[in-house]
């Protein structure tokens, strides 16, 4: 916090003249009122007021330094007593000096009014102690204004960011969800005349997956058992389409079903490898899901055959694009999504941080 009449050419020029107007104002009535000569009356009352301000602006750094918050009531003012004593006798040495050697004449009666002045300087000192206090109070008032609109604004920005965030999580999802009910439907639809069991079957998994969708639409992550659970619901859906042609293989540390991932963000690695390795073979594909974990992170591969020329013409899909998204606006990294394709196999490796 730096001096306010120091720092301020506008006020420090309105500072002196204030005095300037006390020490004529003071001159004046000496002379009048008082019959003092004028060339005594205005020179005294330059020479000390005008010393005083100059004198008096130190007592900015005394109050400055010592408050009741660092300091006792009786401390505080045994040392405010002590500094005003020290710039009183200075101020009053430096007048009697300067006037004495200006006006010899004149040192009898400064010397007898040496009382009188440590009166007014201790009522001055006090006068400046409570207009600095003032001024204290007004800059940290001001300064804590200036900080909590600058917390608001901030808070205002994470707020607006959130709901970005928010309404980026729900577009993905919303694209995720009707691809898949899609295919499903689909799948039912072709079902009802071929195999009416199956269709019913797939309905009534189908009803259970979309409600565990609904249920968990708001929040953006679940435990892995929640969500491998609600993945193998959705095979059961594909396996009653693709009968033996679909063989779902699950490699799984026990210690792994307590992490926690985003909802929802397996089940399009599922449909890729059914999309890619099942949908066009001849013979049974095995889907193999695979995960670890060592407390800070949880690895899941899943991992299908395929035939490299089918693959080929179809492309990758809005699945995995949908995924790396997903992963850039929940843990800021996109990376945490890798594929491994021997033209044989293909894998997907999913890195979830758990701190």
């Amino acid at each position: 916090m730096k001096h306010p009449l120091l720092t301020n050419p506008r006020m420090l020029l309105l500072y002196g003249l204030f005095w300037m107007l006390v020490a004529s104002a003071t001159a004046l009535i000496q002379w009048n009122y008082y019959n003092m000569p004028a060339e005594h009356a205005f020179l005294i009352a330059y020479v000390q007021f005008l010393l005083w301000a100059v004198l008096a602006l130190n007592i900015w750094y005394v109050v400055k330094y010592n408050t009741i918050g660092t300091n006792s009531w009786l401390r505080l003012i045994l040392f405010h007593l002590i500094a005003a004593t020290i710039i009183i006798l200075i101020w009053v040495y430096i007048t009697n000096i300067v006037v004495a050697l200006i006006m010899p004449s004149l040192n009898e009666m400064m010397t007898a009014g040496v009382p009188s002045r440590f009166f007014s300087g201790y009522l001055f000192y006090v006068f400046y102690v409570f207009f600095f206090m003032a001024i204290i109070y007004y800059q940290n008032f001001k300064e804590k204004v200036k900080r909590e609109a600058e917390l608001k604004s901030l808070i205002r920005e994470a707020e607006l960011k959130s709901l970005i965030r928010e309404a980026e999580l729900h577009a993905l999802k919303s694209q995720i969800n009707p691809h898949f009910l899609f295919n499903s439907l689909n799948s039912i639809s072709s079902l009802t005349i071929s195999d009416p069991v199956k269709a019913q079957e797939m309905v009534i998994n189908l009803s259970s997956l979309m409600r565990y969708s609904l249920k968990h639409g708001q929040n953006e992550k679940v435990t892995f058992g929640t969500e491998i659970e609600n993945n193998k619901l959705y095979l059961a859906i594909e396996k009653v389409r693709f009968g033996s042609k679909l063989l779902p293989l699950f490699r799984i540390d026990e210690n792994c079903y307590k992490s926690v991932l985003p909802n929802m963000i397996l089940q399009p690695i599922f449909e890729n490898a059914i999309k890619y390795g099942v949908y066009e073979a001849t013979e049974p594909v095995e889907i193999i899901t695979e995960a670890s974990c060592d407390g800070e992170f949880l690895e899941i591969k899943v991992s299908n055959a395929y035939d490299p020329g089918v693959r080929s013409k179809k492309g990758e899909g809005i699945g995995l694009r949908n995924i790396r998204e997903r992963l850039q606006i929940i843990y800021g990294n996109p990376a945490l999504l890798k594929i491994k394709d021997t033209h044989k196999v293909f894998s997907v490796i999913l890195t979830i941080p758990q701190k």
